[in-house]
Protein backbone atom coordinates (compact mmCIF):
# COMPACT_ATOMS: atom_id res chain seq x y z
CA UNK A 1 0.00 0.00 0.00
CA UNK A 2 1.24 3.49 -0.84
CA UNK A 3 1.43 5.10 2.59
CA UNK A 4 1.74 8.67 1.27
CA UNK A 5 -1.37 8.27 -0.88
CA UNK A 6 -3.29 6.58 1.95
CA UNK A 7 -2.35 9.25 4.47
CA UNK A 8 -3.48 12.08 2.20
CA UNK A 9 -7.10 10.89 2.25
CA UNK A 10 -9.40 12.12 5.03
CA UNK A 11 -10.84 9.10 6.83
CA UNK A 12 -14.24 9.23 8.52
CA UNK A 13 -14.26 7.36 11.83
CA UNK A 14 -17.43 6.75 13.81
CA UNK A 15 -16.98 7.41 17.53
CA UNK A 16 -19.53 5.81 19.85
CA UNK A 17 -19.69 5.51 23.64
CA UNK A 18 -21.98 3.26 25.66
CA UNK A 19 -21.97 5.50 28.76
CA UNK A 20 -23.37 2.73 30.95
CA UNK A 21 -20.74 0.10 30.12
CA UNK A 22 -18.63 -1.07 33.05
CA UNK A 23 -20.69 0.76 35.67
CA UNK A 24 -21.38 -2.38 37.67
CA UNK A 25 -17.84 -3.76 37.70
CA UNK A 26 -16.59 -2.48 41.04
CA UNK A 27 -20.02 -3.16 42.55
CA UNK A 28 -19.74 -6.86 41.72
CA UNK A 29 -22.35 -6.89 38.95
CA UNK A 30 -21.61 -9.51 36.29
CA UNK A 31 -22.44 -6.95 33.58
CA UNK A 32 -24.08 -3.56 33.27
CA UNK A 33 -26.85 -4.39 30.79
CA UNK A 34 -30.13 -3.10 32.25
CA UNK A 35 -28.48 -2.20 35.56
CA UNK A 36 -27.18 1.33 34.90
CA UNK A 37 -29.72 3.11 37.11
CA UNK A 38 -29.11 0.65 39.94
CA UNK A 39 -25.34 1.06 39.59
CA UNK A 40 -25.46 4.86 39.54
CA UNK A 41 -27.75 4.99 42.58
CA UNK A 42 -25.21 2.79 44.39
CA UNK A 43 -22.46 5.30 43.65
CA UNK A 44 -20.91 3.84 40.49
CA UNK A 45 -18.59 6.17 38.58
CA UNK A 46 -18.38 6.51 34.81
CA UNK A 47 -15.90 4.13 33.22
CA UNK A 48 -16.67 4.00 29.50
CA UNK A 49 -16.60 7.71 28.68
CA UNK A 50 -13.37 8.49 30.56
CA UNK A 51 -11.63 5.56 28.85
CA UNK A 52 -12.66 6.88 25.43
CA UNK A 53 -11.24 10.23 26.55
CA UNK A 54 -7.93 8.49 27.31
CA UNK A 55 -7.90 6.98 23.82
CA UNK A 56 -8.50 10.33 22.13
CA UNK A 57 -5.93 12.05 24.33
CA UNK A 58 -3.35 9.50 23.20
CA UNK A 59 -4.32 10.13 19.55
CA UNK A 60 -3.53 13.80 20.10
CA UNK A 61 -0.13 12.86 21.58
CA UNK A 62 0.58 10.66 18.53
CA UNK A 63 -0.14 13.56 16.19
CA UNK A 64 -2.78 11.61 14.29
CA UNK A 65 -3.82 13.43 11.12
CA UNK A 66 -6.28 13.11 8.23
CA UNK A 67 -9.12 11.77 10.34
CA UNK A 68 -12.58 13.17 10.90
CA UNK A 69 -14.86 11.87 13.64
CA UNK A 70 -18.60 11.39 13.40
CA UNK A 71 -20.06 11.03 16.88
CA UNK A 72 -23.24 11.38 18.91
CA UNK A 73 -23.99 14.44 20.96
CA UNK A 74 -23.75 14.21 24.74
CA UNK A 75 -22.65 11.20 26.77
CA UNK A 76 -22.80 8.83 23.79
CA UNK A 77 -19.87 10.72 22.28
CA UNK A 78 -19.09 14.43 22.29
CA UNK A 79 -19.02 14.84 26.09
CA UNK A 80 -15.83 12.77 26.25
CA UNK A 81 -13.86 14.40 23.42
CA UNK A 82 -10.83 16.38 24.67
CA UNK A 83 -9.69 19.73 23.33
CA UNK A 84 -7.39 19.20 20.38
CA UNK A 85 -9.72 16.91 18.44
CA UNK A 86 -11.04 19.43 15.93
CA UNK A 87 -12.53 17.50 13.00
CA UNK A 88 -15.87 16.50 14.51
CA UNK A 89 -19.40 16.20 13.19
CA UNK A 90 -22.38 15.08 15.27
CA UNK A 91 -25.58 13.12 15.09
CA UNK A 92 -28.22 13.04 17.82
CA UNK A 93 -27.47 11.10 20.99
CA UNK A 94 -29.77 10.04 23.82
CA UNK A 95 -29.67 10.56 27.59
CA UNK A 96 -30.22 8.17 29.22
CA UNK A 97 -29.24 5.76 26.46
CA UNK A 98 -30.24 2.18 25.73
CA UNK A 99 -29.18 -0.68 23.46
CA UNK A 100 -31.66 0.63 20.90
CA UNK A 101 -29.89 4.00 20.91
CA UNK A 102 -26.61 2.21 20.18
CA UNK A 103 -28.28 0.40 17.28
CA UNK A 104 -29.76 3.63 15.92
CA UNK A 105 -26.41 5.41 16.14
CA UNK A 106 -24.58 2.62 14.30
CA UNK A 107 -27.17 2.66 11.52
CA UNK A 108 -26.89 6.44 11.13
CA UNK A 109 -23.08 6.39 11.13
CA UNK A 110 -23.01 3.70 8.45
CA UNK A 111 -25.46 5.74 6.37
CA UNK A 112 -23.07 8.70 6.67
CA UNK A 113 -20.25 6.57 5.24
CA UNK A 114 -17.88 5.89 8.14
CA UNK A 115 -14.75 3.90 7.27
CA UNK A 116 -14.27 2.42 10.77
CA UNK A 117 -16.11 2.43 14.09
CA UNK A 118 -14.23 3.25 17.30
CA UNK A 119 -16.47 2.41 20.24
CA UNK A 120 -16.25 2.18 24.01
CA UNK A 121 -18.14 -0.58 25.81
CA UNK A 122 -18.08 -4.27 26.63
CA UNK A 123 -19.20 -7.55 25.10
CA UNK A 124 -22.88 -6.56 25.26
CA UNK A 125 -22.16 -3.37 23.30
CA UNK A 126 -20.18 -5.39 20.77
CA UNK A 127 -23.06 -7.79 20.23
CA UNK A 128 -25.48 -4.88 19.67
CA UNK A 129 -23.10 -3.38 17.09
CA UNK A 130 -22.48 -6.67 15.28
CA UNK A 131 -26.16 -7.59 15.12
CA UNK A 132 -26.87 -4.17 13.60
CA UNK A 133 -24.12 -4.55 11.01
CA UNK A 134 -25.47 -7.99 10.13
CA UNK A 135 -28.99 -6.57 9.69
CA UNK A 136 -27.76 -3.93 7.22
CA UNK A 137 -25.25 -6.23 5.50
CA UNK A 138 -22.15 -4.30 6.65
CA UNK A 139 -20.22 -6.93 8.60
CA UNK A 140 -17.18 -5.75 6.64
CA UNK A 141 -16.99 -2.49 8.64
CA UNK A 142 -13.80 -2.54 10.77
CA UNK A 143 -14.21 -2.12 14.53
CA UNK A 144 -11.85 -1.04 17.30
CA UNK A 145 -13.18 -1.49 20.82
CA UNK A 146 -11.98 0.60 23.75
CA UNK A 147 -12.20 -1.94 26.61
CA UNK A 148 -14.66 -0.46 29.09
CA UNK A 149 -17.11 -3.18 30.11
CA UNK A 150 -17.22 -5.56 33.04
CA UNK A 151 -16.28 -8.51 30.83
CA UNK A 152 -14.52 -8.39 27.47
CA UNK A 153 -13.93 -11.73 25.79
CA UNK A 154 -14.08 -10.54 22.17
CA UNK A 155 -11.09 -10.06 19.90
CA UNK A 156 -12.07 -6.63 18.57
CA UNK A 157 -11.03 -4.90 21.80
CA UNK A 158 -7.68 -3.21 22.17
CA UNK A 159 -5.63 -4.22 25.20
CA UNK A 160 -6.04 -0.80 26.86
CA UNK A 161 -7.54 2.61 25.97
CA UNK A 162 -4.11 3.89 24.92
CA UNK A 163 -3.55 0.77 22.83
CA UNK A 164 -6.81 1.54 20.99
CA UNK A 165 -5.27 4.85 19.96
CA UNK A 166 -2.10 3.12 18.78
CA UNK A 167 -4.16 0.70 16.65
CA UNK A 168 -6.23 3.47 15.05
CA UNK A 169 -3.13 5.59 14.41
CA UNK A 170 -1.28 2.68 12.77
CA UNK A 171 -4.32 1.74 10.67
CA UNK A 172 -4.73 5.32 9.46
CA UNK A 173 -1.08 5.30 8.38
CA UNK A 174 -1.65 2.11 6.40
CA UNK A 175 0.50 -0.03 8.70
CA UNK A 176 -2.19 -2.57 9.67
CA UNK A 177 -4.36 -4.89 7.63
CA UNK A 178 -7.96 -5.79 8.49
CA UNK A 179 -8.64 -9.35 9.69
CA UNK A 180 -11.44 -11.47 11.12
CA UNK A 181 -11.78 -11.89 14.86
CA UNK A 182 -14.29 -13.55 17.17
CA UNK A 183 -17.13 -11.89 19.06
CA UNK A 184 -17.54 -13.79 22.33
CA UNK A 185 -19.83 -13.38 25.32
CA UNK A 186 -20.98 -15.17 28.41
CA UNK A 187 -23.58 -17.86 27.79
CA UNK A 188 -26.37 -16.42 29.96
CA UNK A 189 -28.38 -19.68 30.05
CA UNK A 190 -25.35 -21.60 31.30
CA UNK A 191 -24.67 -18.89 33.89
CA UNK A 192 -28.22 -19.23 35.26
CA UNK A 193 -27.44 -22.94 35.74
CA UNK A 194 -24.37 -22.00 37.76
CA UNK A 195 -21.93 -22.69 34.93
CA UNK A 196 -19.26 -20.40 33.51
CA UNK A 197 -19.18 -20.73 29.75
CA UNK A 198 -18.16 -18.35 26.97
CA UNK A 199 -19.57 -18.88 23.50
CA UNK A 200 -18.90 -17.58 20.01
CA UNK A 201 -21.67 -15.31 18.72
CA UNK A 202 -20.27 -13.90 15.49
CA UNK A 203 -17.17 -12.67 13.70
CA UNK A 204 -16.05 -9.08 13.25
CA UNK A 205 -13.45 -7.23 11.21
CA UNK A 206 -10.71 -5.37 13.05
CA UNK A 207 -7.16 -4.08 12.41
CA UNK A 208 -4.79 -6.99 12.99
CA UNK A 209 -2.27 -6.21 15.73
CA UNK A 210 -1.19 -8.91 18.23
CA UNK A 211 0.79 -6.19 19.99
CA UNK A 212 -2.12 -3.85 20.75
CA UNK A 213 -5.30 -5.91 20.28
CA UNK A 214 -6.26 -8.30 23.08
CA UNK A 215 -7.48 -11.23 20.94
CA UNK A 216 -10.44 -13.44 21.79
CA UNK A 217 -10.55 -15.39 25.03
CA UNK A 218 -9.58 -19.04 24.61
CA UNK A 219 -11.04 -21.88 26.61
CA UNK A 220 -8.17 -24.23 27.32
CA UNK A 221 -9.16 -27.87 26.86
CA UNK A 222 -6.88 -30.64 28.13
CA UNK A 223 -7.39 -34.33 28.75
CA UNK A 224 -7.25 -34.14 32.54
CA UNK A 225 -5.79 -31.48 34.80
CA UNK A 226 -7.51 -32.58 37.99
CA UNK A 227 -4.27 -33.69 39.68
CA UNK A 228 -2.55 -30.40 38.86
CA UNK A 229 -5.51 -28.36 40.13
CA UNK A 230 -5.71 -30.47 43.27
CA UNK A 231 -2.00 -29.87 43.80
CA UNK A 232 -2.45 -26.11 43.51
CA UNK A 233 -5.37 -26.31 45.93
CA UNK A 234 -3.22 -28.26 48.40
CA UNK A 235 -0.55 -25.57 48.14
CA UNK A 236 -3.04 -22.81 49.02
CA UNK A 237 -4.56 -25.03 51.72
CA UNK A 238 -1.16 -25.42 53.38
CA UNK A 239 -0.67 -21.64 53.26
CA UNK A 240 -3.94 -21.24 55.17
CA UNK A 241 -2.95 -23.91 57.70
CA UNK A 242 0.39 -22.21 58.32
CA UNK A 243 -1.28 -18.81 58.78
CA UNK A 244 -4.93 -19.00 59.82
CA UNK A 245 -5.04 -15.19 59.84
CA UNK A 246 -4.23 -15.00 56.11
CA UNK A 247 -7.00 -13.16 54.24
CA UNK A 248 -7.35 -14.46 50.68
CA UNK A 249 -9.24 -12.56 47.98
CA UNK A 250 -10.31 -15.38 45.69
CA UNK A 251 -10.70 -14.32 42.06
CA UNK A 252 -13.01 -15.73 39.40
CA UNK A 253 -12.44 -18.41 36.78
CA UNK A 254 -12.81 -22.14 36.29
CA UNK A 255 -9.43 -23.13 37.77
CA UNK A 256 -9.96 -21.17 40.97
CA UNK A 257 -13.48 -22.53 41.29
CA UNK A 258 -12.24 -26.12 41.03
CA UNK A 259 -9.49 -25.40 43.55
CA UNK A 260 -12.08 -24.02 45.98
CA UNK A 261 -14.25 -27.11 45.55
CA UNK A 262 -11.28 -29.34 46.38
CA UNK A 263 -10.75 -27.32 49.57
CA UNK A 264 -14.38 -27.78 50.56
CA UNK A 265 -16.14 -24.54 49.67
CA UNK A 266 -18.24 -23.35 46.72
CA UNK A 267 -17.02 -20.23 44.96
CA UNK A 268 -19.38 -17.65 43.50
CA UNK A 269 -19.70 -18.08 39.74
CA UNK A 270 -18.00 -15.07 38.10
CA UNK A 271 -17.71 -13.40 41.49
CA UNK A 272 -15.03 -12.51 44.02
CA UNK A 273 -15.01 -14.20 47.44
CA UNK A 274 -12.95 -13.61 50.57
CA UNK A 275 -11.60 -16.68 52.37
CA UNK A 276 -9.95 -17.02 55.76
CA UNK A 277 -8.85 -20.28 57.39
CA UNK A 278 -10.62 -22.31 54.70
CA UNK A 279 -13.99 -20.58 55.13
CA UNK A 280 -15.69 -18.00 52.92
CA UNK A 281 -16.19 -15.02 55.24
CA UNK A 282 -17.67 -12.82 52.50
CA UNK A 283 -19.10 -13.99 49.17
CA UNK A 284 -19.65 -12.18 45.87
CA UNK A 285 -18.07 -9.01 47.23
CA UNK A 286 -17.72 -5.60 45.60
CA UNK A 287 -14.95 -3.02 45.86
CA UNK A 288 -16.46 -1.39 48.95
CA UNK A 289 -16.73 -4.75 50.74
CA UNK A 290 -13.10 -5.55 49.96
CA UNK A 291 -11.80 -2.20 51.18
CA UNK A 292 -13.81 -2.52 54.39
CA UNK A 293 -12.52 -6.04 55.07
CA UNK A 294 -8.93 -5.08 54.33
CA UNK A 295 -9.11 -2.00 56.57
CA UNK A 296 -10.33 -4.12 59.46
CA UNK A 297 -7.71 -6.82 58.90
CA UNK A 298 -4.34 -6.50 60.62
CA UNK A 299 -2.68 -9.57 59.14
CA UNK A 300 -1.34 -10.57 55.75
CA UNK A 301 -3.55 -10.53 52.64
CA UNK A 302 -3.27 -12.34 49.31
CA UNK A 303 -5.05 -11.96 45.96
CA UNK A 304 -5.44 -15.08 43.79
CA UNK A 305 -6.09 -14.31 40.12
CA UNK A 306 -6.28 -16.55 37.07
CA UNK A 307 -5.25 -14.96 33.73
CA UNK A 308 -7.65 -15.16 30.79
CA UNK A 309 -6.60 -17.91 28.40
CA UNK A 310 -5.14 -16.60 25.16
CA UNK A 311 -5.40 -12.95 26.22
CA UNK A 312 -3.24 -13.03 29.34
CA UNK A 313 -5.17 -10.39 31.29
CA UNK A 314 -4.63 -10.86 35.02
CA UNK A 315 -6.28 -7.60 36.10
CA UNK A 316 -9.01 -5.57 34.41
CA UNK A 317 -11.14 -8.27 32.82
CA UNK A 318 -14.05 -9.68 34.83
CA UNK A 319 -12.54 -8.67 38.19
CA UNK A 320 -13.10 -4.90 38.39
CA UNK A 321 -14.06 -5.30 42.06
CA UNK A 322 -10.33 -5.77 42.66
CA UNK A 323 -9.73 -2.10 42.00
CA UNK A 324 -6.49 -0.10 42.18
CA UNK A 325 -7.41 0.89 45.75
CA UNK A 326 -7.81 -2.77 46.73
CA UNK A 327 -4.54 -3.78 45.06
CA UNK A 328 -2.65 -0.95 46.76
CA UNK A 329 -4.00 -2.00 50.15
CA UNK A 330 -2.81 -5.58 49.63
CA UNK A 331 0.35 -4.59 47.74
CA UNK A 332 1.61 -5.73 44.34
CA UNK A 333 3.66 -8.48 45.97
CA UNK A 334 0.42 -9.87 47.37
CA UNK A 335 -0.90 -10.72 43.90
CA UNK A 336 -0.42 -14.39 42.97
CA UNK A 337 -1.33 -15.72 39.54
CA UNK A 338 -2.98 -19.14 39.25
CA UNK A 339 -2.67 -21.08 35.97
CA UNK A 340 -2.20 -24.65 34.83
CA UNK A 341 0.81 -25.44 32.60
CA UNK A 342 -1.59 -25.87 29.65
CA UNK A 343 -2.90 -22.33 30.08
CA UNK A 344 0.61 -20.94 30.47
CA UNK A 345 1.49 -22.41 27.07
CA UNK A 346 -1.02 -19.97 25.52
CA UNK A 347 0.54 -16.93 27.22
CA UNK A 348 3.70 -15.03 26.46
CA UNK A 349 3.09 -12.25 29.00
CA UNK A 350 0.63 -11.18 31.69
CA UNK A 351 -1.40 -8.08 30.86
CA UNK A 352 -2.53 -5.48 33.37
CA UNK A 353 -5.35 -2.97 32.76
CA UNK A 354 -6.28 -1.79 36.25
CA UNK A 355 -7.77 1.49 35.06
CA UNK A 356 -5.05 3.49 36.81
CA UNK A 357 -2.03 4.20 34.67
CA UNK A 358 0.39 4.74 37.57
CA UNK A 359 -0.48 1.34 39.05
CA UNK A 360 -0.13 -0.34 35.65
CA UNK A 361 3.31 1.25 35.39
CA UNK A 362 4.26 -0.15 38.81
CA UNK A 363 3.44 -3.65 37.58
CA UNK A 364 5.49 -3.04 34.43
CA UNK A 365 8.42 -1.80 36.51
CA UNK A 366 8.25 -5.04 38.52
CA UNK A 367 8.66 -6.86 35.14
CA UNK A 368 7.69 -10.32 36.42
CA UNK A 369 4.82 -11.77 38.46
CA UNK A 370 4.74 -15.08 40.28
CA UNK A 371 2.27 -17.68 38.99
CA UNK A 372 1.40 -20.90 40.81
CA UNK A 373 1.28 -23.76 38.27
CA UNK A 374 1.30 -26.83 40.53
CA UNK A 375 1.92 -28.04 44.07
CA UNK A 376 4.73 -25.87 45.44
CA UNK A 377 5.63 -25.02 41.86
CA UNK A 378 5.69 -21.39 40.79
CA UNK A 379 6.94 -19.66 37.70
CA UNK A 380 7.86 -16.06 36.96
CA UNK A 381 5.93 -14.69 33.97
CA UNK A 382 6.79 -11.42 32.24
CA UNK A 383 4.44 -8.47 32.61
CA UNK A 384 3.51 -6.97 29.24
CA UNK A 385 5.21 -3.61 28.73
CA UNK A 386 2.49 -2.39 26.33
Amino acid sequence: MNRVLFASIMTLVGLLVNPDAGLGGKLGFKGSDGKAEQARSAGAEDRSGPRMHQTLQRLIELGTENVQFLTCGGRMGSSWIPKGVSEISKIDGAEPSSAQDTINAVRKMVEEGIDLLLYSGGDGTTRDIISTLQDIDREDLPLIGVPSGVKMHSGCFAATPRAAAEVLHAWLRGDLLIANTEVMDLDEEAYLRGEWKVRLYAEAMTPSSPRWMQGAKQRIETSDESEIIEGMAEHIGEMMEENSDLLIIWGSGGTLRRMAKHLGFEKTVLGIDVVQDGIIIAGDVNEFDLLKLLSAHNGKSLILLSPMGGQGFLIGRGNLQISPAVIRQVGIDGVLGIATPAKLLTLTTLRIDSGERTLDDEFRTKKYLKVLQGYRTTRLIKVSQE
